[in-house]
């Protein structure tokens, strides 16, 4: 079985109702550099929501016509996919309450409509208040949500800011698992907007990077034991940093201490629980680093993500990829599904 936990949702009718497209459109922070507008795509015409920053450089295109279910369940067939996780792509950072509710409602229509095939995330503001708690209680209970979305990070502030405790105590005690999606660019990006592939790439890749770090070294996990984080662009290419950042004590006498060597353990016992990675569109990555990956995080912290339909080759792709790395069977098959289904309780 093959499940792609990195599916992207948008409202069916965003293109074509009105009060949805103002929720997102007036929602992007342009006090804050994100301008949002819509326009048509050069190659066939197709109405697009693009986001920028800094003005001029694109970061986001929504296409119209990506994101309706026979779109999915097409590109599904075609790639080989059984069941695939619904997440809002980026926009999650900034949606108001009001939004939303449309969101989740639309994600468990088209879940219902699916036959079995997809299944949502919940999509709400991360600050705590009763409203918004309401709001997960009714896509946990009320409209089958398998787990709950978070952006990495929302304006300024990472999620081991004290502004995100009360929602994260909650999430904590449901014990409800969290897929981390990444933003366009972390909150420090003046250094790699010029050039299009390091934006759009690496952008992604360093702030899923610094988000796995502070969670680490904050105690987050100290705090909320049972939260399982799950991150999308290996973390941020994590498994090239997971012993670099747990030195051990030197055998030597050393003049002084520059590194904190005292960590170790419990960094690695929250990466062993806490922490897991979506591989986030896998063939790109290359098959020595992806084989890397599983090796050094475990294919038990892996799990199948494509990123549809940003690249409606991504999934294709994915899959047939996956197919030849020089893994076990069992690991192979933790990857596609077995991860997914114990982590979300798939009932599948």
């Amino acid at each position: 079985m093959i499940i792609d936990i990195n599916m992207h949702h948008l409202p069916e009718d965003l293109f074509t109702n009105e009060k949805i497209m103002d929720g997102f459109l007036s929602t992007a922070p342009r006090s804050f550099g994100e301008i949002a507008y819509l326009s048509t795509t050069p190659e066939t015409g197709a109405r697009q929501l693009i986001l920028e920053k800094p003005k001029g450089y694109q970061n986001i295109n929504y296409v119209e016509g990506d994101y309706s279910l026979e779109a999915k369940l097409r590109a599904m067939d075609d790639a080989g996919v059984d069941k695939a996780l619904l997440r809002v792509p980026v926009w999650e950072e900034w949606l108001r309450l009001d939004t939303c509710k449309i969101v989740n409602d639309q994600a468990a229509s088209i879940c219902q409509r699916s036959g079995g095939r997809l299944f949502a995330n919940a999509v709400l503001p991360p600050w705590g208040g009763k409203e918004n708690l309401y709001e997960l209680e009714r896509c946990l209970k009320e409209l089958g949500c398998v787990g709950v979305q978070l952006s990495c990070h929302y304006g300024q502030l990472y999620l081991d800011d004290e502004a995100f405790k009360p929602y994260l105590k909650v999430l904590n005690e449901l014990k409800v698992p969290v897929v981390v999606h990444h933003t366009p660019l972390p909150v420090k990006w003046e250094n790699i907007y010029e050039y299009t592939n390091l934006r759009r790439e690496y952008g992604r890749i360093l702030d899923q990077g610094l988000a796995v770090g502070r969670e680490l070294f904050s105690g987050l996990f100290e705090e909320f034991p049972n939260l399982k984080f799950i991150h999308t662009m290996f973390g941020g290419n994590w498994f090239a940093n997971y012993h670099l950042l747990m030195p051990q004590k030197s055998h030597k006498k050393e003049a002084m201490s520059r590194l904190d060597s005292t960590d170790a353990d419990r960094i690695e016992r929250y990466l062993k629980n806490n922490i897991f990675f979506d591989m986030t569109h896998p063939a790109s990555w290359g098959k020595a680093e992806v084989e890397c990956a599983i090796k050094v995080c475990g294919a038990d912290h892996i799990l199948f993500g494509s990123s549809f339909p940003v690249f409606y080759g991504w999934m294709s792709q994915g899959v047939e990829f996956v197919k030849t790395l020089d893994i076990s069977e069992q690991e192979r098959e933790l990857i596609t599904s077995g991860n997914a289904i114990r982590l979300f309780n798939l009932k599948v």
